[in-house]
């Protein structure tokens, strides 16, 4: 009989993970119990992915506040630091923040408007336009963006975060003063010596600055890269895609990834037969309609995958070739022209019209983003994921 289901994308529930736990083990037990438990049967090509918390928790990849500011003190020595751009995020942000602002003296805290990079907005655009501002060129105050705009709340979270993050600097006893720009180099008319904290453009950002004048500058790519006084760390991202862990600690972003996919996909290969492929994801890359939030705060999708995973879609548009090449059919004749054309397709359509509208993003990008939605970030306990059928088509 002929197989009528597509892709599908499946929570599989696992014990809560501790330090030193051995997560590839955990993974293999739970995926092929919860196969087990529901009737299904593994394929060749089937996708298992683990969330980066389960994993960076597994390896006790932690760091406290005290930790980040020890670290943060041996590489600005001064005291004294602008820091640039972050994103507006009690997880992703705050506790980095406090750690910053307990090894300093003074910083002025420079905030992107409208939004911060990841789409969490301070105000609306059209606000801007009505008090005749140009966020292209204008540096505000926090009293001048008091005076237009007021207090004004996150739409998900309820936090005024010009108030929140200026709070947390000074109650870490660290002076505090709030300048908002878009237009890195601008905080060189307060400090010489920058921490950018932006994650998608931080490169762009470091030249320019280094360019124009700058004493120092680091990214938060560049804070815990090394263990500081027994901490976590991360050598390739530092502090980005960290979370908080309590209010005095972080969860880095897990490290040497490799090996975890590796030994799971070996695993479920030596106990089902199947050739299955292994990736561990974080934040998936989708925009939020409503809230404009782009959900990507972690500096990758994926840490690691399995060689399987390398590369982008390589599809035909159906309804185009339905309707251009094959107008004058329908029906079963329909249904095996196309999929005869799908079997023939060349290696690679890339400028092709027969793909116009598919996807162009990697495979990693894409099955991350419907792994994150299918896990969720909240209480839905399934931090392993298995996706069944995506790389068939209409020919299979």
């Amino acid at each position: 009989m002929e197989r009528l289901i597509g892709t599908r994308s499946m929570g599989v529930r696992a014990p809560i993970i501790r330090q030193g736990d051995d997560i590839a083990a955990i993974v293999v037990d739970s995926v092929i119990k919860a196969c087990e438990s529901e009737n299904i049967a593994l394929n060749d090509r089937d996708v298992i992915a683990v969330t980066e918390a389960v994993v960076g928790r597994a390896q006790g990849n932690y760091a406290t506040t005290q930790q980040i500011a020890d670290d943060i003190k041996q590489k600005f020595p001064s005291g004294e630091i602008g820091v640039i751009f972050p994103i507006l995020s009690r997880n992703r942000f705050a506790m980095c923040l406090k750690g910053i602002a307990m090894g300093v003296k003074k910083m002025t805290l420079m905030l992107s408007y409208p939004s911060d990079e990841v789409g969490n907005h301070l105000i609306n655009i059209d606000a801007l336009d009505e008090a005749g501002i140009n966020p292209y060129t204008d540096v505000l105050t926090e009293a001048k963006y008091r005076e237009l705009f007021g207090y004004r709340k996150h739409t998900f979270t309820g936090v005024d975060y010009i108030e929140y993050y200026k709070n947390l600097v000074t109650d870490c006893g660290c002076e505090c003063e709030i300048i908002l720009a878009n237009d890195c180099r601008a905080i060189l008319n307060y400090k010489k010596d920058v921490l950018c904290c932006d994650i998608h453009t931080r490169v762009r950002t470091k030249r320019l600055l280094k360019a124009a004048g700058a004493s120092s500058v680091l990214g938060l790519d560049d804070v815990m890269t090394a263990p500081v006084n027994g901490s976590g760390y991360n050598e390739n991202y530092g502090l980005l895609g960290s979370n908080k862990s309590t209010e005095d600690s972080i969860k880095l972003f897990p490290r040497d990834c490799m090996p975890v996919v590796l030994q799971i996909q070996k695993s479920i290969l030596e106990k089902t037969g199947k050739n299955v492929e292994v990736m561990i994801y974080g934040d998936g890359a989708f925009k939020d309609p409503v809230g404009k939030i782009w959900e990507l705060a972690d500096p990758v999708v994926s840490p690691a995958y399995t060689p399987g995973l390398e590369g982008q879609p390589n599809e035909i548009k159906l309804k185009y070739i339905a309707d251009n090449d094959f107008a004058h059919l329908s029906g079963d004749e329909l249904k095996q022209a196309i999929s005869e054309k799908k079997k023939k397709k060349d290696s690679n359509l890339v400028g092709n019209m027969v793909s116009q509208g598919t996807t162009p993003r990697r495979l990693t990008d894409l099955i991350g983003s419907l792994c994150d939605l299918t896990s969720g970030s909240g209480d839905k306990g399934t931090p392993i994921i298995l996706v069944q059928g995506y790389f068939d088509n209409y020919a299979k």
